[in-house]
């Protein structure tokens, strides 16, 4: 069987296909889907029947876009992270209180994934979405996440996933980034002021590993010149709100008594 380097290659482009719908935003044309996919036209249309008839896809006068099936996905996807209910609620009181786009990032299995978000998702122009983090080691949840780990487990992050140049502050020196990660752990804070993307910098804070031994990050962006005005507020703002999420961290219950913004 032919495969890819993620899977058997009809899996992958099928992925992909998905993948290039839920970027678009608007729907994707069938020509258009073939030229990103580097497929046929009829290759196209092979991988897209089963997933209309699933209802990943659906198919309109303008091109492929997300199907029914989508929002359902959403919704277990929430459940199996413990996402939705309370933790939705705190970083909208995160966001409130610090005056900042908070975040809600996960280390799982090699991997970072900002799980949740209270940037709009209309924002095409905000720097952090939701779903794998392939910046961690230019971005506060990055940092704060990768400083947890075992050193051991740390390099092999880094030898898989690499250490790109995103802007001239990026930190691509693993030697740097080991000095980095200590300050990170000394101070309980990782920060990081336009290594991502020269126009916003994060702050994030570690919270208590959960009973699965994941490890999960609360952090917040703002505009750089906001936080060179605020750094103090809303560094502030990210302390008082890690103890109100750690009662939830295993099971999602009800939605929690916030004090006031």
């Amino acid at each position: 069987m032919s495969t890819s380097p993620i899977g058997p290659q009809s899996v992958d482009r099928a992925l992909a296909l998905l993948d290039a719908v839920a970027d678009a935003e608007r729907p994707v044309g069938a020509k258009a889907l073939a030229r990103t996919l580097g497929c046929a036209l009829s290759t196209v249309y092979h991988l897209a029947g089963p997933l209309i008839a699933r209802g990943h896809l659906v198919r309109t006068p303008e091109g492929y876009a997300p199907g029914p099936r989508v929002p359902a996905l959403h919704r277990a996807y929430q459940r199996h992270h413990g996402l939705g209910g309370p933790v939705t609620t705190l970083l909208g009181h995160l966001r409130r209180t610090a005056g900042a786009e908070a975040y809600f990032t996960a280390y799982r299995d090699g991997r970072i994934t900002v799980l949740d978000t209270t940037a709009p998702v209309t924002d095409t122009a905000h720097p952090f979405t939701p779903g794998p983090e392939p910046r961690a080691h230019a971005t506060a949840h990055g940092k704060v996440l990768l400083a947890g780990l075992p050193r051991a487990a740390r390099r092999r992050y880094l030898d898989e996933h690499g250490m790109a140049r995103f802007t001239d502050r990026t930190i691509t020196s693993p030697e740097r980034f080991e000095a980095e990660l200590a300050r990170v752990r000394e101070s309980g804070v990782a920060v990081s002021v336009g290594e991502a993307d020269p126009a916003y910098t994060c702050l994030a804070t570690v919270l208590p590993e959960r009973a699965d031994g994941i490890a999960h990050a609360l952090s917040v962006s703002l505009p750089t010149a906001d936080f060179r005005r605020r750094h103090g507020e809303v560094r502030a703002a990210l302390a008082r709100a890690v103890p109100l999420f750690v009662p939830f961290l295993d099971v999602a219950g009800g939605i929690p008594t916030l004090p006031e913004s």
